[in-house]
């Protein structure tokens, strides 16, 4: 009896740890439903063969043209356009 509880038991944690996985549980608790997270491929490609500080755009999926200016991305690496009008900014993010 007491092998068949101990049996149960180990099914019923294992299975208890599944359950996030099985219904698409993000481990990334801070991202919002709906939400990309970082600047879309197109703000990338703006800002192909220019340097820090120059002027671009991009036209978004939505239609709306995006201006700004060229920045260094976080890794530090490539080009990246940051909006006239960054909403994050806003936010004080």
């Amino acid at each position: 009896m007491k092998h068949l509880i101990k049996k149960l038991a180990i099914i019923f944690i294992l299975a208890a740890l599944c359950v996030p996985q099985a219904f698409g549980e993000d481990s990334n608790t801070n991202r919002r439903p709906g939400r990309h997270q970082g600047p879309p491929p197109e703000a990338f490609t703006a800002c192909e063969g220019k340097s820090v500080g120059d002027t671009a755009e991009f036209v978004s999926p939505r239609g709306d043209t995006v201006t700004g200016t060229c920045e260094t991305c976080r890794d530090g690496e490539r080009l990246v356009l940051k909006p006239d009008n960054d909403r994050n900014e806003e936010k004080g993010n």
